[in-house]
């Protein structure tokens, strides 16, 4: 039995593709269903594709590659979708060629999560946990209603239990989410790439925590805050996903940019975020190209907002736009190419690091904004600091001090979204990027 993972580092989960002998399965695709079906080995029919759920955090590629692929697409039988698929239950067996599949409910990231044990003929074993087991913790499980947090809590620290009991400890174990996704909970992720059972037993926040109580405070205790856009996916995935459509956008003149932000379009700019604040068309916000770019544009952006996509490569329009349609955000209604060349790229802001804002601070009454998560926040901020998390940011932009604004975040990443808002608002802004592990050394007073 060969398990092939693709990577989605951008949304910090895998996806899997299991063979043996001409047969292949497929577990949590992605929407891009083309890298899926590169990882099949040559030769190999993909038999049936699995979900262990309906995702929160992405959608699902699953439908369109079983219909591609003429394969089952396996969801658990007491989830309600639109359009035919082939239902499991708990105990339930299916075989694809060589390789058994047995489904096993594992509540908990959802009410009806399953688990994959995939088993070959020669006794080994793989158990796909999707939401369920992670690797050193568990799928959070307050994505589905916050009356049913407790009850879903308490389901998934059973389940878990129960995998980590019942198989046996050599099974190696294939989560979905885990590797930097807001599905995970906490405990965090021990950095492994790979596990087993066996060392889960030892490794894992369910599995060392002696009692129910303690591990539901633990996990609730824990829980942070996660992207907005998330309460869009499972409806879009219990609908059944449209194909994916990558066409090119049409091309804008940079002319009319101000036009379509006015107009209530968002124009997102995917330069670095130094470039950006350089030289910038006025209106445009910026979400550097990166891993974390979906992520945070999904979590700021008004779902069903009209985008237009801007940077200095067409494949680094493409790529963000690749980055958007898997959370659903489809069809950019405009793209620009060569933005840093644009005579109207005109309006600017400083940058300066930590080092910096602690010179400008002698001697000085600084508004410092700090736009970090409220966990962060609570875990240790510069003193006197006015503290807005980026995803309330436009909502209380009226909250915030007339003076010039000192915004800064963990890394500069989200702290750059908040300097383009604001300065798009009008406001007096001055990006601090560097990781604020230096704000210490650079002489400013923390405090918790």
């Amino acid at each position: 039995m060969q398990v092939t993972a693709i990577e989605t580092a951008a949304l910090g989960d895998r996806s899997y593709v299991i063979s043996q002998d001409g047969a292949a399965i497929v577990v949590d695709p992605q929407r891009d269903i083309d890298r899926m079906l590169a990882a099949v080995p040559n030769g190999a029919h993909v038999v049936c594709v699995l979900e262990t759920h309906l995702h929160n955090d992405y959608v699902s590629g699953g439908l369109q590659l079983a219909r591609r692929a003429g394969a089952d697409y396996v969801i658990a039988a007491d989830d309600e979708v639109a359009f035919p698929r082939t239902p499991v239950r708990d105990g339930e067996v299916l075989t694809a060629g060589p390789l058994r599949v047995t489904a096993l409910h594992t509540p908990g990231h959802t009410p009806h999560h399953l688990s994959y044990l995939v088993a070959d003929g020669e006794g080994n074993g793989a158990v796909f946990t999707g939401g369920s087991l992670l690797y050193g913790t568990v799928g959070r499980t307050d994505l589905i209603a916050e009356e049913r947090t407790e009850e879903l809590t308490r389901a998934q620290y059973r389940s878990a239990r129960k995998l980590a009991t019942d198989l046996p400890p050599a099974t190696t174990v294939h989560p979905t989410h885990g590797f930097g996704s807001f599905c995970a909970s906490a405990g965090g992720s021990t950095g492994t790439d790979e596990s087993t059972i066996g060392r889960q037993r030892h490794e894992n926040l369910a599995c060392t925590t002696a009692d129910e109580e303690t591990f539901v405070g633990t996990l609730l205790g824990g829980l942070t805050a996660y992207p907005s856009y998330y309460a869009q996916m499972a409806p879009i995935n219990r609908a059944g996903p449209t194909p994916l459509d990558l066409s090119p956008p049409p091309e804008a003149a940079v002319a009319q940019l101000g036009k379509r932000a006015a107009a209530g379009a968002w124009v997102v700019d995917v330069r670095q975020r130094r470039l950006f604040a350089e030289s910038h068309v006025a209106g445009t916000v910026n979400v550097e190209l990166g891993d974390s770019l979906p992520t945070y544009l999904g979590w700021v952006l008004p779902w069903g907002t009209p985008v237009v996509l801007a940077g200095d490569e067409a494949g680094d329009v493409g790529e963000a736009q690749l980055m958007l349609a898997r959370i659903g955000i489809d069809h950019p209604e405009a793209r620009v190419v060569g933005i840093s060349q644009a005579t109207e790229a005109t309006a600017t802001y400083p940058v300066t690091d930590f080092g910096g804002l602690a010179r400008a601070k002698v001697g000085c009454d600084l508004v410092v904004l700090d736009v970090r998560r409220h966990d962060e926040w609570r875990d240790g901020h510069i003193a006197g600091a006015v503290h807005v998390p980026l995803p309330e940011l436009e909502d209380r932009l009226a909250e915030l001090p007339a003076e010039r604004l000192w915004v800064h975040c963990a890394s500069g990443f989200r702290a750059a979204i908040a300097a383009s808002l604001l300065d798009r608002a009008g406001r007096d802004v001055v990006l601090v990027d560097e990781d604020f592990a230096r704000a210490s050394d650079a002489g400013l007073e923390l405090t918790a």
